[in-house]
């Protein structure tokens, strides 16, 4: 299973590596690390005086007390700029291949944080349509052949 990265702190030391990996419109970026856990706030404080359990006996640990089960192995984050992809349905059309390929390359990549960032732009020329099946297999094909090379780097 592929997490993804939500955290603004992570998705900053993430992109503060260089990148594993480059091609013609991305970057790849991995830390081997999990993601960073927000810090807990403190409980508020109630007034037992207006409580109707007053009462009731203790019972086990309550859900906010419970250590937080982060998911093993790989967390993604996707880094697509409206200045490379100017309309939402492009943007997301990539984010989608970048989480699909990843899914399907993840486990010949190492654990960590990873962050696919788009540096450049498709040629609107080549690719009139922002959610056609030529930029669809472009974009998977390039996408494979980066995370290829980025397993290949250890």
């Amino acid at each position: 299973m592929v997490g993804r990265i939500v955290r603004t702190a992570d998705f900053e030391s993430v992109l503060a590596q260089a990148p594993r990996s480059r091609s013609a419109h991305f970057a790849v970026h991995h830390l081997a690390a999990k993601p960073s856990v927000p810090p807990r706030k403190a409980p508020a404080k109630a007034v037992i005086s207006q409580l109707s359990t007053v009462g009731a006996p203790i019972g086990p640990q309550s859900v906010d007390d419970l250590p937080v089960a982060a998911p093993q192995g790989w967390w993604l984050g996707t880094v697509v700029p409206k200045r490379h992809a100017r309309r939402a349905v492009t943007r997301n059309l990539l984010k989608r291949q970048m989480r699909a390929v990843m899914a399907a390359q993840a486990q010949g990549l190492p654990a960590g944080l990873w962050v696919l960032r788009l540096k450049a732009g498709f040629d609107a020329r080549q690719f009139p349509s922002p959610a056609s099946q030529p930029l669809r297999h472009c974009v998977r094909d390039e996408l494979q052949a980066l995370l290829q090379r980025a397993a290949a780097a250890r």
